[in-house]
């Protein structure tokens, strides 16, 4: 049986700290795409979609997982009968702020939840997840769930596809400076781990920062698929998760079957026993993750 799976990505404007207009306009996005594409099975939004990024609110907008956003958000994905990944927001739990993610069934139930784990300092002051995030979707196939700045972290990503993952969902957010260097990451990403690579990224201004767009879908063998550019727009694009196996089976582009050699290395990786011990770490200082931010606005 062919493991055929459409996703629709949905580079959304966003209102930074406006939770209430961003919510209307992901219910109108899913609603219209809902009517207008009725085979598409799953509809993505960006990291904070729902709440944006604003300084000065962010702390107020955070609430627990359950709770009233995520409740009404479950109705949304129920009522139109899709998979839904409504971006992220900021959670709340015992005193803790952290940058979540949610995939809710298109029975309105949450089927996984992820936190960010590497938050971009110091920018972003909230709590690191501990915990990597796959999902299985019946008859289709496994996903992972990161979140911006992860993948740059080749070893998210390596985790993810250890894990089963054949398709990376990647929400972000990414200043425009940045916006090139995302794109070659989600390339050697997919290409790394031969697997469907997905990022979903917003547009529009956050004080100083301008959001890059360019969200992207790149396969197995790290061919771009389709990248929007930097306005508001839906790219929608019919997966194969057998790609998936064939690349891993046999190789990228019929080259290099990396988890097959990978298996026959018998090494440890020094990084990993002692990082600490790198002797990159005599030569750059430590993270500066206290510097106060000011409010976008007063």
């Amino acid at each position: 049986m062919t493991r055929y799976f459409s996703v629709a990505v949905v580079q959304m404007t966003i209102v930074p700290g406006g939770t209430e207009e961003n919510l209307l306009k992901i219910e109108g996005f899913v609603q219209n795409l809902s009517a207008a594409f009725p085979w598409i099975d799953m509809i993505c939004f960006s990291e904070l979609s729902i709440p944006g990024f604003n300084p000065a609110t962010w702390k107020d907008q955070a609430e627990p997982i359950p709770g009233k956003t995520t409740d009404r958000l479950c109705k949304l994905a129920k009522m139109n009968g899709k998979w839904l990944l409504p971006g992220s927001m900021f959670e709340v739990e015992r005193g803790k702020i952290y940058n979540s993610a949610v995939v809710i069934s298109p029975e309105g139930e949450i089927v996984a939840k992820y936190r960010k784990m590497f938050p971009w300092s110091p920018l972003e002051q909230t709590t690191p997840g501990d915990e990597f995030c796959v999902f299985d979707i019946p008859d289709v196939g496994r996903f992972g769930l990161c979140i911006c700045y992860d993948a740059w972290f080749p070893e998210v990503a390596r985790t993810l596809a250890w894990m089963g993952a054949e398709v990376i969902l990647h929400p972000a957010m990414t200043p425009s400076s940045a916006g090139p260097l995302e794109g070659v990451i989600n390339r050697a990403n997919a290409i790394f781990n031969q697997c469907y690579m997905i990022s979903i990224e917003g547009v529009g201004s956050h004080g100083a920062l301008t959001l890059a767009g360019h969200s992207m879908i790149v396969d197995p063998d790290g061919r771009l698929l389709q990248e929007a550019e930097d306005n508001e727009t839906v790219l929608i694009e019919i997966l194969d998760l057998d790609n998936v196996a064939k690349s891993r089976e046999y190789g990228t582009i019929g080259l290099g079957p990396f988890f097959k050699h990978l298996k026959e290395f018998h090494h440890e990786f020094p990084i990993y026993k002692e990082l600490e011990k790198g002797e990159i770490y005599k030569r750059i200082g430590e993270l500066k993750i206290h510097r106060k931010i000011k409010p976008l606005h007063k």
